[in-house]
């Protein structure tokens, strides 16, 4: 038996079950958190995720804590560690101060050992400077690699045997 990905959502995945005005993202949101429902994957929050759903104005927040209601998940603090990884972000201008919160969640991601992180934040975090910068930071700390998907990536790699492309078989030709 395949041992569950470990995933780390960020807020924008859990925001997108309710976002209308993105039908299509929230179509995809809400068939990945079909997949969560039936504990297919390890979830991962932290402690800002929840602050930041805490935020959300009435009623989305009730109805975003109903549909958390319905997965299982573990909450992660942000440690010293986590800390130490976004600020190596914000060090090397992988992101800047203003996306901290985005640092965070990344470092506490990478330190408590997650395969992959899955966002609808193209513009801090699913993007080719931060998948290449985290790799570098990942490298030099000595971090396993984590993936960055979006949630149509996720699906996609589940839908196809769940292996990404360095462990299939068109890789290894």
């Amino acid at each position: 038996m395949m041992k569950k990905m470990k995933v780390y959502l960020d807020t924008s995945v859990i925001s997108y079950l309710l976002q209308e005005d993105s039908p299509g993202k929230m179509a995809e949101t809400q068939r990945l958190w079909k997949l969560f429902e039936q504990n297919r994957f390890d979830i991962y929050l932290s402690t800002v995720t929840l602050e930041e759903v805490n935020g959300c104005p009435e009623p989305k927040r009730s109805k975003l804590w109903d549909y958390m209601e319905q997965i299982t998940y573990t909450t992660l603090g942000i440690s010293y560690e986590a800390l130490e990884v976004a600020g190596q972000l914000i060090e090397m201008k992988i992101l800047t101060e203003k996306s901290f919160d985005d640092c965070q969640h990344i470092g506490a991601a990478v330190v408590n050992g997650c395969d992959c992180i899955v966002s609808w934040n193209f513009k801090h975090i699913v993007n080719i400077k931060t998948i290449n910068g985290l790799r570098k930071v990942t490298y030099l700390r000595g971090y396993k690699a984590i993936e960055i998907w979006n949630p149509s990536m996720l699906l996609e790699w589940r839908d196809n045997g769940g292996k990404t492309y360095f462990e299939s078989k068109f890789y290894h030709r």
